[in-house]
This record gives structure tokens, C-alpha cells and sequence, in this order.
């Protein structure tokens, strides 16, 4: 009898709209089959609109599991999700970020909002108090993250705030397949 390997879960943070190029709801179209696919569970924000709802989708057609995680005020704001494989409802925000931690191996970006980026640099800030080791990546569809980049380099870390370590203790790319095998080697 062989053994059962175990499962991975990737949680997803990514925009409640769709941003203004095509690019952005491409990759989280493949984000979601591709996890699919590979037999990673995902968890996200729970929301049924804009990006995070495309990959809820694109995750679920390709047969995948998908764990929503949503406040019960952006509940109807963000129009809970109701196909997911499970619906999470919490009270807070913080409680959100905390149970979608949890439940997850790995954090990967795709392009978002203020929210996304409060998301990344709650996972990331955890990371360098060390309340967790679990790696984190941004997808940079289209140069999205190039700003943000720049401005941990140069401000962040150029100007003392944070040691190098930290700022490269994000994982960075454009290419999602070896963003993935980075963040949730196949068990081979």
C-alpha cells in the first residue's frame, strides 16, 4: 500500500477588481488550473468578484479545491463565493489574515489593490518576527510589482529599514510555474 502524499496549500492574495489589463485576469486564470492541476489547494479571500472570483473559478472548473476565507461584513460587499469547496466566515480582518496563515504552506501574490499589499506585507512581516517560516512570492504580471520593488530596495532596505534578508526573503518572478515549484516543491 503506498502512502498518501500530503497535500500542499497555496494561499493566493490578489485583487477584489480586475485591474485594467487582460494580463492580470490571465494569470489568475492559470493560477487557479495550474494549482488544479498540481493537486494544491487553494485558499483566498473568499470573494466571488474580480480576480480573487477568477480564480476561484478557474481552480474549481479544472476540479480543484478551493478554501474561502471572508469577513461576514465584506460577506455581501464582495459577494461571498458560494461554489467554493468551503466557505470560512470570520469576524475580523485580522482574523481573515490569521486563518488563511493557518491553513496554508506557502503565500503568492498577483496583482491587488491596497488590500493584497496589506495581505503581503502582513505574511511578510510575520516572517521576520518569525511567527512564521512559510515563503511568500509576488507574480509581477506586466512589471505590476516594479515600483514596489524599487521602493523596498532603495527606501526600505537603502535606507536602513529593513536588512537585505528580509527584502529578499520575498520571492519575486513572472513566470508562475517556477514561482510555484519555489514556493511548494512537487513531493517527488
Amino acid at each position: 500500500m503506498s502512502a498518501v502524499p500530503p497535500s500542499r496549500t497555496l494561499c493566493v492574495f490578489c485583487g477584489s477588481r480586475q485591474g485594467q489589463s487582460p494580463a492580470f485576469a490571465e494569470a489568475a486564470i492559470h493560477t487557479g488550473r495550474l494549482l488544479a492541476i498540481r493537486g494544491i489547494r487553494l485558499v483566498y479571500g473568499g470573494g466571488s468578484v474580480g480576480l480573487m472570483g477568477i480564480l476561484a473559478d478557474a481552480c474549481l472548473e479544472a476540479g480543484g479545491h478551493v478554501t474561502g476565507v471572508i469577513t461576514r461584513h465584506l460577506m455581501d460587499r464582495e459577494v461571498g463565493h458560494s461554489g467554493c469547496t468551503e466557505l470560512i466566515l470570520v469576524d475580523t480582518m485580522l482574523e481573515r489574515k490569521t486563518r488563511m496563515a493557518e491553513l496554508s504552506d506557502a503565500f503568492l501574490s498577483l496583482p491587488g489593490g491596497i488590500g493584497t499589499l496589506d495581505e503581503l506585507f502582513e505574511m511578510l512581516t510575520w516572517s521576520q518576527l518569525h511567527l512564521h517560516r512559510k515563503p511568500n512570492a509576488l507574480l509581477n504580471v506586466e512589471g505590476y510589482y516594479d515600483p514596489l520593488l524599487a521602493f523596498l530596495r532603495e527606501s526600505v532596505h537603502g535606507r536602513g529599514f529593513a536588512d537585505q534578508a528580509h527584502v529578499d526573503a520575498l520571492l519575486v518572478g513572472d513566470e508562475l510555474e517556477s514561482l510555484v515549484e519555489a514556493l511548494l516543491p512537487d513531493p517527488a
